[in-house]
């Protein structure tokens, strides 16, 4: 694969691939070290990719990447750093926290699902899962972003409720 083309597949796909990474890791730094993973492996040239398929497989070496570092030794030993991203408004940013709350496996498979818009067999393929696992890992995450959410309204509600005494 020459410059040009590796270029190319960067400007189409290198915020898919750093998204993703970011879904799973949660920090930015960790995501950008993936996403420059994923296209240093490709300019190795020993990878072939099928045309209509790049996409596919620079998010399921992106997905294998971020699953190595979340098993390394370093990553589990190391102290948080806060990262904030702005949004428009309080409810975006209160989604997108229980969103990065949720374990890295289901935060993949929502970030799949209603980022990139992948369809089930799809995700399961990319993170080499069966579709079933897919399924199950759907229903978790959305349970548990429902009861996340559910339980910030009813705190928000009665906060408010509190200052009106």
């Amino acid at each position: 694969m020459n410059t040009e083309q590796l270029a190319d597949l960067f400007r189409q796909y290198g915020d898919d691939v750093f998204r993703l990474a970011y879904s799973y890791l949660g920090k930015r730094a960790d995501a950008e070290d993936v996403c420059q993973g994923v296209f240093l492996k490709l300019a190795e040239g020993k990878t072939t990719l099928l045309p209509g398929k790049e996409k596919a497989w620079l998010l399921t070496c992106a997905a294998n990447l971020c699953k190595s570092q979340l098993r390394s030794f370093w990553r589990r030993n190391v102290g948080e750093l806060d990262e904030s991203l702005p949004f428009r408004d309080e409810t975006d940013q209160e989604v997108w926290d229980a969103v990065m709350a949720l374990p890295p496996k289901y935060r993949a498979v929502v970030h799949l699902y209603y980022w990139e818009g992948y369809d089930q067999g799809e995700i399961g393929d990319i993170l080499h899962i069966s579709r079933t696992t897919v399924q199950t890992r759907m229903s978790r995450a959305r349970d548990m972003l429902k009861k996340e959410l559910s339980d910030d309204v009813r705190l928000s509600a009665n906060d408010g409720a509190g200052h009106a005494q």
